[in-house]
């Protein structure tokens, strides 16, 4: 596949390197940016990548020469991180050891995720290395009482304006999230985090300040459970991150299984509409999150949407209507507001919820054919 920017394409070799990383790496890798750097503008050779790490991006710059496709690329890491040398380390004997550039070749696809790998594994030893060599008591402590989980990445926060703080990201949950639901269709490992931010206190400082705390989770999990619903406990008094996590990790575990049993409740609602309205024309099979369908009253025939929230039946679907039969200026079929106002209690059998949303749209049904009717006079 050839990749094209605004500077021009990728040599082949290279574009081959850039597609396997983006595809095959288990990080979500994002290309920033690409352009040329060589004579010829229609060649494009160098490239931005953003790479996770603690739960932000690090930007680094890959040049590649287009005219001499078979050289490593270079790397160009960032302006703070101008002490970071990764391959300028030597054995006890003076060797320096292997690393993927040895052996670079660029026919194979794989050696640019390689190289990118190691560097950044690299990258983290020395992002604790600058923190362990803080004058920073209570941050040498929290790094030894945690030290044994595995996954936990920390770095540096600094900048010209704001003093230096130390960000650690810690995967929560010995759980494998992708497992909990058949038929899941992710392809990257989904996580939750808890984000945990320290200012670098200095020796005479007073009491040290707790630190700022959230939950990230992976973009995608939001289909099954919404971090947002979670209510952290605060942070006391003295208390350290081995101290506070087990309890977070309890109330997760609990609000999960309820995130995965409400998938259940969700596939029995959707199938109980069948009866009422036929089956749904679309649906959501893996989440239950969304159905959809088809309606009539006399001659006039609407689609109805059911949108339905990780927290149902807690929560109520919300509805909306679809005419297919008027269209907006823009040639859009009309759609209802957000419907909610109808009857509804989590208590009910998913038969009750559905029939009671049936009587109420032969109702509402008539008020949107006149909605619809009226947005046609407006128009004309």
């Amino acid at each position: 596949m050839a990749m094209v920017a605004d500077g021009g394409t990728l040599p082949p070799l290279v574009a081959a390197q850039l597609n396997y990383l983006l595809t095959h790496s288990p990080l979500s890798v994002k290309v920033d940016r690409i352009w040329s750097g060589c004579k010829n503008p229609h060649l494009a050779d160098r490239f931005t990548l953003l790479i996770p790490l603690c739960l932000d991006y690090i930007k680094w710059d890959i040049i590649y020469n287009a005219q001499y496709q078979l050289a490593a690329p270079d790397i160009i890491f960032a302006a703070e991180d101008e002490s970071f040398h990764p391959f300028f380390v030597t054995t006890g004997n003076g060797e320096t050891p292997k690393n993927s550039l040895c052996d670079w070749n660029s026919k194979d696809p794989s050696k640019l995720l390689s190289l990118i790998h190691e560097l950044r594994d690299i990258y983290m030893l020395y992002q604790r290395k600058r923190i362990a060599e803080l004058d920073d008591e209570r941050l040498k402590f929290e790094i030894s009482t945690i030290h044994s989980r595995e996954g936990i990445e920390v770095c540096m926060i600094s900048g010209p304006d704001k003093p230096e703080e130390v960000k650690f990201a810690v995967p929560l949950l010995d759980i494998d999230l992708n497992k909990l639901v058949h038929g899941c269709p992710w392809r990257h490992q989904q996580k939750i985090y808890l984000q945990v931010v320290f200012p670098v206190s200095r020796k005479y400082a007073s009491a040290p300040s707790a630190p700022r705390i959230k939950l990230v989770s992976s973009s995608e999990l939001k289909a099954l459970f919404s971090i947002e619903d979670v209510k952290l406990l605060p942070w006391s008094d003295g208390m350290c991150m081995a101290e506070y996590l087990p309890t977070l990790e309890e109330n997760l575990k609990l609000q999960i299984v309820d995130a995965v049993a409400s998938i259940g409740a969700r596939r029995r609602f959707i199938e109980a509409l069948a009866p009422l309205f036929g089956r749904p024309v679309e649906a959501d099979p893996v989440f239950c999150r969304k159905a959809t369908v088809l309606a009539a009253s006399g001659v006039f025939t609407f689609l109805v949407h059911f949108s339905l929230p990780v927290q149902f039946p807690k929560q109520q679907p919300v509805l909306m209507l679809q005419s297919s039969q008027h269209f907006n200026s823009q040639g859009t079929p009309v759609m209802s507001p957000p419907l909610t106002d109808y009857p509804w209690s989590p208590r009910w059998e998913a038969s009750q919820m559905a029939e009671r949303i049936f009587e109420f749209l032969v109702e509402e049904c008539l008020n949107f054919k006149k909605y619809c009717n009226d947005t046609l006079v407006q128009q004309h």
